[in-house]
């Protein structure tokens, strides 16, 4: 074990045990979640029943989306954000499912604005060491990894997991549930997706929803060409947004399965003139909802 890993165990272990807080809601629920305000409009409309809880100044309301089971809430913008409220929830309701639903950047060149994208696994790419400059060249300590390759002085890092009966562990890729991956997979080809925003803008390409490879999340929002080609290239990322994989580390440390549905309102710096998000995030935000509609409907 790296010794900063040995030394955190170390001061965890004098810590006293932290009991779970009290349960608001006891029946079992899936978590809907967002990053922001115009990503939960669409599900708040489709939530029946609805019965409102205050936690730390945060609502999380319970009912109904297709029939199912939820506990519907905003998560706020950020890797710290998303995981601290995700695993209130898990302390405080019955969780057996995570969803979440929202907007990012595009990073694949195949995909499009208003495409649905569905990982099937999450990194946290912008964990990472800020290199030094030795002889023209950017070189990280000796004694840290550098699992990937470099871009400029950012060297992404592995992420130390630590999980109830096990060892901590050092990954980069959280999975999305195999289950719940294959629902998505058979909505994915049975829905149609909007195309048009109400001033009559409309996308170049029909919206699809795509379900697999790689999404990467990191505490900055992305509009740069070339820091965009780096992701790509050095993740396979079809995507990238700001709390995914932070809730994907969550549910895993937790045993929760989960989920992320991720629609384009840009290209992350990749698109012709200035970011297209302003004009798309209505119309991304109401394809995710519709496919993450969908999923629960189709969920057993």
């Amino acid at each position: 074990m790296h010794k900063k890993f040995a030394f955190a165990a170390f001061v965890l272990s004098l810590a006293a045990p932290v009991q779970a807080g009290e349960t608001l809601d006891e029946t079992p629920r899936i978590a809907v979640m967002s990053a922001f305000g115009p990503e939960w409009v669409a599900l708040q409309e489709a939530l029946t029943d609805r019965v409102d809880h205050s936690l730390n100044g945060i609502t999380f309301a319970t009912g109904a989306i297709e029939g199912k089971p939820v506990v519907l809430f905003l998560t706020g913008v950020s890797m710290v954000n998303a995981a601290m409220t995700s695993q209130l929830a898990i302390d405080h309701f019955n969780i057996e499912s995570i969803v979440f639903s929202g907007i990012a950047g595009g990073v694949d060149p195949s995909r499009h604005i208003g495409d649905v994208v569905v990982p099937a696994q999450w990194g946290q790419y912008l964990d990472m060491i800020l290199a030094r400059e030795v002889d023209g060249e950017f070189v990280p300590p000796p004694f840290l990894e550098a699992p990937f390759p470099n871009h400029g002085m950012i060297f992404p890092q592995n992420v130390t997991v630590a999980r109830d009966g096990a060892e901590p562990e050092d990954r980069f890729w959280f999975p999305v549930d195999a289950e719940l991956l294959a629902v998505a997979e058979k909505v994915a080809a049975e829905i149609e997706l909007l195309d048009c925003v109400p001033e009559n803008q409309c996308l170049t390409h029909a919206p699809g929803v795509y379900v697999g490879g790689n999404g990467v999340s990191g505490a900055a929002f992305v509009d740069n060409a070339a820091f965009r080609e780096y992701a790509f290239e050095t993740f396979e990322a079809a995507v990238l947004d700001m709390e995914s994989a932070a809730v994907a580390h969550v549910a895993y440390a937790n045993g929760v399965p989960f989920i992320a549905f991720r629609s384009l309102s840009d290209l992350a710096g990749g698109g012709e003139g200035e970011n297209e998000m302003g004009t798309f995030m209505g119309l991304a935000s109401d394809n995710s909802a519709a496919v993450v509609r969908a999923f629960l409907a189709a969920l057993p």
